[in-house]
């Protein structure tokens, strides 16, 4: 590219940049759209304290499962390793 196409290409992004009026992008006019007729409800920002309770024992199901994974694949790294060729 050469000097002034940059320097086109800078004023066309300057210009662009400077817009008075700048158009929603298409998922922003879906939304606008789909919550004209039927408005999103709220949603808490913590959860009910009645799933917390459940939640803290699977998560540590969960974090013994990822753990034993880890562990296996060492173990069968390890193997591999020490299996003759």
């Amino acid at each position: 590219m050469s000097e002034r196409d940059d320097e086109e290409r800078e004023f066309d992004l300057k210009w662009a940049d400077g817009a008075e009026h700048k158009e929603p992008s298409a998922r922003a006019r879906m939304l606008a759209a789909r919550w004209k007729d039927n408005p999103p409800g709220p949603v808490p920002f913590r959860p009910d304290p009645e799933h917390t309770a459940s939640s803290g024992r699977s998560s540590w199901v969960s974090t013994v499962v990822v753990l034993g994974c880890v562990v296996a694949v060492i173990l069968f790294l390890g193997y591999v390793d020490l299996r003759p060729y």
